[in-house]
């Protein structure tokens, strides 16, 4: 595979791309749902809740942490995550001026 060289895009082109690439799986999607869903913070239920080992899910949660979408705080021999609001309303806010953008070619095909 060849180098990605992202040091040619911007940095929004480089954040909306990290987005979609963290976003790209079905699980990390389902784990967003369900901390959407309980609107507080999950404590190692999510094994029971996706059906996925725990090894796949902490690889999974790794992700989503890397990004900023969700945080995580040791509470006595477990990890608890729920979503980082801030972080994804700023990703709200790129991907909807993205999505928004408008162009009179549409119908050049």
């Amino acid at each position: 595979m060849g180098i990605a060289k992202t040091e040619i895009f911007t940095p929004a082109q480089n954040r909306l791309a990290s987005y979609a690439k963290v976003l790209g799986h079905p699980a990390r999607i389902s784990i967003l749902e369900y901390l959407f869903k309980l609107d507080g913070c999950v404590c190692g239920e999510l094994v029971n809740e996706i059906g996925l080992a725990q090894a796949t899910i902490s690889q999974h949660l790794k992700e989503l942490k890397s990004i900023g979408f969700i945080k995580g705080t040791v509470e006595g021999t477990s990890v608890c995550y729920c979503i980082n609001a801030e972080k994804w309303l700023e990703m709200k806010q790129e991907v909807s001026s993205f999505l928004n953008q408008t162009s009179a070619s549409f119908n050049c095909c």
